[in-house]
């Protein structure tokens, strides 16, 4: 009795704490995305400088990753040479740079809501990009399956009120960034056997993406700074920006850590309807039924798609671990034949 109330509780427990690192990252996630609407959005706090607020972000996340892995030994750093993170890292900081200032950027021009269901093509991107460097195989059913999800996408484009071409362009051109990020993170990372997690990936990354945002700032947003005199940093309002961003980064590592890459996946699809909800009834965007219906059908392409890498997955855990029983197996066999021919040669002598 006693065990088995142990047993349940423990499994209750894991229930509850896998609930929680979900919803603290729903929220976190939630408000990161809401926060820098409020502060590029014209309409609102009216900071249209996308490149500066990803250099803050940048330079926040930068040194509270220094702090956690150098001076307070928290998280351990990864062992990389000079020529490993030139030829590796350096692309991938290059590629997030170009990401982040391009989504930024797309929220000057967009709505929340239709960020978030032109975010539905990210899936396409990888996959797409994947079967480019030769990562994913091509599959025509998985292709049918990307067109759906694109289809669902440009319905929901069809029906957006305020459509803006240039925001379309900029949050596409992000999400191909992230996604080419992504799929280089594979080549260029995982297949030499390097893992980082969110910190150690913000120490590593975060100095050389702000070197490659420095760059455009330079010519883009630095000269317009210059000009606006009554611009005065807000501590409150892009400290807690900034911490909120890398909140977000260590409840990525909670999340994934603790749970499962899937159940970020399945977590990130119920913060986009609640994001579109929120921006419908708080911020008072525009959702038509046409967007509703373009963006359902491009959930469901997306669910779909989760379920089959999930079912792909666990039929390549049953393998291995059918072959695993196999060499344990022939293993034993071999011991019992190895042991009976000691046996006999006993019995002979």
């Amino acid at each position: 009795m006693g065990k088995g109330g142990s047993l349940s509780e423990s499994v209750v427990k894991k229930i509850v704490l896998s609930y929680t690192y979900v919803a603290i990252w729903i929220f976190l996630s939630f408000t990161v995305i809401v926060y820098n609407k409020y502060i590029l959005d014209k309409k609102m706090y009216n900071w249209p400088f996308p490149i500066s607020l990803t250099m803050i972000h940048m330079s926040f996340c930068a040194s509270l990753a220094v702090l956690l892995v150098r001076v307070f030994k928290l998280v351990e750093p990864v062992s990389m040479s000079r020529d490993l993170y030139l030829s590796s890292v350096v692309p991938i900081g290059a590629l997030y740079a170009l990401s982040l200032w391009l989504s930024n950027s797309a929220y000057i021009y967009l709505s929340v809501s239709f960020i978030q269901m032109l975010k539905a093509l990210m899936p396409v991107a990888v996959y797409s990009i994947g079967v480019l460097f030769k990562k994913e195989s091509f599959k025509s059913d998985t292709m049918l399956n990307m067109l759906s999800i694109s289809f669902g996408v440009a319905i929901a484009a069809y029906g957006e009120a305020r459509f803006d071409t240039w925001g379309v362009i900029l949050q596409l051109g992000a999400v191909a960034f992230e996604a080419t990020r992504l799929v280089m993170i594979q080549i260029l990372l995982t297949s030499k056997g390097i893992s980082l997690n969110p910190i150690t990936s913000l120490y590593y990354v975060a100095p050389c993406c702000l070197v490659f945002l420095f760059v455009p700032w330079i010519f883009v947003e630095y000269p317009v700074l210059k000009e606006t005199s009554s611009f005065h940093f807000d501590y409150l309002i892009f400290g807690t920006n900034s911490f909120c961003a890398f909140a977000l980064n260590l409840a990525v590592f909670l999340l994934v850590g603790k749970t499962s890459a899937l159940t970020m996946n399945v977590a990130g699809v119920v913060k986009d309807w609640l994001l579109i909800a929120f921006s419908w009834s708080v911020i008072k965007d525009t959702v038509t039924p046409i967007n509703l219906f373009g963006y359902g059908l491009a959930f469901l392409g997306v669910a779909y798609y989760n379920h089959s890498k999930l079912q792909a997955l666990k039929a390549k855990e049953a393998q291995k671990k059918a072959s695993q029983a196999d060499e344990e197996g022939s293993r034993l066999l071999e011991e019992r034949e190895g042991d009976g021919l000691g046996k006999r040669n006993d019995s002979q002598d």
